[in-house]
């Protein structure tokens, strides 16, 4: 039977070209400061956080305190399919009389951003078949000793700090169990974007006895519930939410 092919992202040197977009970026978007570290557990773990835009992605890739891979939507990592991903999950909620600026704007990012989400420390996610190769992946990362982390957002809130979640990627920790006899912890994060802080809390750990809708459920709900109580117990500024919409319909955190 042929080997897994195996991630190495961080193992290699990344490209020239890349490192030298990251550091113009990087001039731009400072270093976030990381608060809770003292609830990381020692094993690895599974980190999960509000979107907050760019700020998930950016903050995790350039200043995450630990090697990490980062769950990205695999449309985003191939240039042929960013457009119509990008333009629908984005921008097509925008007026009508700018959409073709909108449209053309997805084309126009396409192969940059799949250069970058490709060079990036990332696992490519899928919502079909090929999403075992998601967990799989996940799976393998998390046994070498690599957090993940990822934003499992959908486009529909649960309060004013965040969005309900695509709650699938509890699974994970089903087949990581029945794989490796391993309990799987789950971080909540809260990325606060405005004020450059990246919290975390306390873990919740996967119980191999519960029935696993169930278990989608409180943990979700814990980790929902988590992300708001940190936000709100951070000094008073704008939320950062999950849609792309104008800054002036921001929300505050209390």
């Amino acid at each position: 039977m042929a080997k897994e092919k195996k991630v190495d992202n961080q193992s290699k040197k990344k490209p020239r070209f890349y490192r030298f977009i990251i550091f113009w970026i990087k001039l731009f978007y400072r270093k976030r400061e990381h608060l809770g570290q003292e609830n990381m557990p020692e094993e690895a773990s599974i980190y999960v956080t509000n979107h907050a835009q760019y700020h998930m992605p950016f903050s995790t890739e350039f200043y995450f305190p630990t090697k990490k891979y980062i769950w990205c939507i695999g449309e985003m990592m191939k240039a042929k399919e960013v457009p119509a991903y990008t333009y629908k999950d984005f921008w097509s909620h925008k007026p009508k009389w700018t959409k073709w600026f909108f449209k053309m704007l997805s084309h126009l990012i396409a192969h940059p951003a799949a250069y970058l989400m490709s060079n990036a420390d990332t696992i490519a996610v899928y919502k079909d078949t090929r999403m075992l190769g998601t967990y799989r992946e996940t799976m393998r990362v998390l046994d070498e000793g690599y957090n993940v982390v990822l934003a499992p957002e959908k486009p529909e809130p649960f309060n004013d700090v965040v969005n309900e979640f695509q709650d699938k990627f509890i699974d994970v920790a089903r087949l990581y169990y029945a794989k490796y006899k391993k309990c799987v912890s789950f971080v909540p994060v809260y990325n606060a974007g405005k004020l450059k802080k990246v919290v975390m809390g306390n873990p919740i750990k996967y119980d191999p006895k519960m029935n696993i809708d169930e278990q989608r459920k409180v943990i979700c709900d814990y980790l929902k519930e988590q992300i708001t109580a940190m936000a709100k117990e951070l000094p008073v500024h704008y939320v950062v939410p999950y849609d792309n919409i104008p800054k002036k319909l921001y929300k505050k955190n209390k």
